[in-house]
């Protein structure tokens, strides 16, 4: 139960988000509000999104590669999320059978010339929801996880109020904040490159945001302690105690 209170100042980021992305999904069209979205390009914002879209394909498997020697749970808990998350996104995307930006412009407003980014090759098919905000979330809400495990640990160990005031803010505030805002940039790389419209961002959220929520639960409910707490230096570091005797 811990660890869902520690991260309700994210998950309640997420939810306010996801109300008003509703809100506005309800009120206008899909074309008129990826339009909005898509109105200020730049140069600057072009080479930003180009490359920070990637950081969903390849970056939260390495970090699940490092986590292998300081918490092995952990690892396993980011790779289960990911795939399980990634392989419902997979399936979701062939039950809907949507159009991307770049196709549904052409066939159904072919005067309007979308703002591509140059080196960023378009796809057509498949776009909700969108993966790579499912991942996104999925990677940033874990880490936050971490962070704020890591930071009760560490607050437990302090006396002075002032030194567990500012674990509290740091747990509470700043890297919920900075995880959320990293997570919905992701997202929003997705619209700037004209990959995916809103509501596929609104579908990726949900997606990430709950597989993670449901691993969690399986966790408090089923998960053993000395497993996750286990990592690869501790086996290395016992398995040369046992040579030596």
């Amino acid at each position: 139960m811990k660890i869902y209170l520690r991260n309700i100042p994210f998950l309640s980021l997420c939810f306010v988000a996801l109300l008003v992305i509703g809100a506005v999904l309800l009120q206008y069209p899909k074309a008129d509000i990826h339009l909005w979205m898509n109105a200020n390009h730049n140069t600057a914002w072009d080479f930003l999104f180009r490359y920070y879209t990637v950081v969903g394909e390849w970056v939260p498997y390495v970090i699940v590669a490092a986590l292998l020697f300081y918490k092995a749970g952990w690892a396993v808990f980011m790779l289960g999320d990911l795939l399980l998350s990634g392989l419902l996104a997979q399936r979701l995307k062939y039950v809907f059978d949507t159009d991307r930006p770049y196709l549904f412009f052409q066939n159904n407003y072919p005067d309007i010339q979308l703002p591509f980014v140059e080196g960023v090759r378009l796809s057509k098919f498949y776009s909700f929801p969108s993966g790579h905000t499912t991942t996104f979330f999925v990677f940033f809400f874990v880490l936050c996880l971490i962070a704020t495990d890591r930071l009760a640990s560490q607050r437990q160990r302090v006396s002075a109020l002032s030194a567990k005031s500012g674990y509290a803010w740091l747990m509470y505030v700043l890297v919920p904040s900075v995880c959320f805002i990293f997570a919905l940039l992701g997202a929003y790389s997705r619209i700037y490159l004209s990959q995916h419209f809103l509501e596929d961002i609104f579908g990726g959220m949900i997606l990430g945001v709950g597989t993670t929520l449901l691993l969690m639960w399986i966790i408090e409910k089923w998960g053993e302690t000395r497993f996750w707490n286990w990592n690869l230096l501790d086996l290395r570091h016992k398995n040369g105690q046992k040579t030596k005797k």
